[in-house]
């Protein structure tokens, strides 16, 4: 695979499988178009599109929801470990790699991560922090070296409005991540109604289904348990605010019954189809919320031959194939939402 630093723009051809990708490595834009004729790819055969690599799993707040469980007593990843990743991501065209933990940005390497991943092989970087520890160097590395940032919303509107500020001044393209539980719902609502000032500043705001894993499992947070998720889906729906909105793809099965939207912008679970998950120790899985015993791990085998060969992942795929809910008419868009925590997707 051809180095492509030099290349803004990243256009491929994927004539086995009868579809078309574009990239745009400044703005993050990417298009996947089948050609004409043929259906939509279900999956990328030649390897993942996007890499979601934890490079430490120690994080200075030990959150009881965190579905990694990350703490103090983290790892972290070697760094010759990160370019054996990399490299061979570099070699499968991957275009992008988002960086997460823990709390990424706390490695005592991260700013060489960063530089490494663009510069010497060329794939778009970002990564997600809860905003602590971003030293002037790191957002100096962060301005040069990565497409976009995202911080976590865990905070009082007064400390997300200093962190913004400062994240802002160095031009960085900044997201907020909003984990949307049955309680934090009433925030989110509070914010589409009444927007606090830093909101004008980022890039946009993106909701993430909350799962029920972490240190304490709580079902009561699901979304299904909250008595203003419609009104929520309703607000998002009327589109009256003045900052985009995202979704992760876990959310798809809202999307799909609660907002009308163009179906060709809507991405069911992308888990072992165009994306995966590799923590610290190399591990590889579908998604950063699968769990299994016995993972396959990048220094026992290649990350194409877990790709295309390994259980977890092929199994992962059948899972989502024939993951068929009550509604066949939504289906064919959400692919009946998660496939591994069903109490997440919404009722159809």
């Amino acid at each position: 695979m051809v180095n492509q630093n030099n290349y803004r723009f990243v256009f491929r051809n994927h004539s086995s499988q009868n579809y078309s990708t574009f990239f745009d490595r400044e703005t993050g834009l990417f298009i996947r178009k089948e050609n004409s004729g043929f259906p939509e790819p279900f999956w990328s055969e030649s390897g993942p599109e996007l890499l979601d690599i934890s490079i430490t799993n120690y994080c200075d707040m030990s959150c009881n929801f965190c579905y990694r469980k990350s703490g103090s007593n983290g790892s972290f990843m070697e760094f010759s470990d990160y370019e054996k990743v990399v490299s061979q991501a570099s070699q499968l065209g991957v275009l992008q790699i988002a960086l997460g933990g823990g709390n990424p940005n706390y490695h005592p390497q991260f700013c060489e991560f960063l530089q490494m991943t663009k510069k010497k092989y060329g794939i778009a970087v970002s990564y997600t922090t809860n905003g602590n520890l971003l030293t002037n160097s790191i957002l100096k590395f962060s301005k040069e070296y990565c497409g976009a940032i995202a911080i976590s919303a865990y905070y009082d509107d007064s400390t997300m409005e200093s962190m913004v500020n400062k994240i802002v001044s160095y031009r960085i393209k900044l997201n907020i991540h909003f984990l949307l539980t049955s309680v934090t719902i009433n925030k989110a609502i509070h914010w589409l109604k009444n927007p606090p000032s830093f909101l004008k500043k980022v890039n946009a705001i993106v909701f993430l289904n909350y799962k029920p894993l972490g240190r304490v499992i709580n079902q009561d947070l699901l979304l299904n348990n909250s008595s203003s998720k419609e009104s929520f889906f309703k607000l998002i729906s009327e589109g009256n605010y003045r900052f985009k909105i995202g979704f992760d793809s876990c959310s798809i099965s809202w999307l799909v019954k609660h907002i009308k939207i163009d179906n060709r912008f809507i991405e069911p679970c992308e888990a072992a189809r165009f994306s995966a998950f590799i923590d610290e120790k190399l591990n590889m899985f579908p998604c950063s919320f699968y769990q299994c015993t016995n993972p396959p791990n990048i220094n026992k085998d290649s990350i194409l031959n877990i790709w295309q060969n390994e259980t977890t992942f092929n199994s992962f795929r059948r899972q989502l194939n024939e993951n068929q809910c009550t509604s066949k008419i939504c289906f064919k868009n959400c692919l009946g939402g998660c496939p591994i925590y069903p109490e997440i997707n919404s009722i159809c």
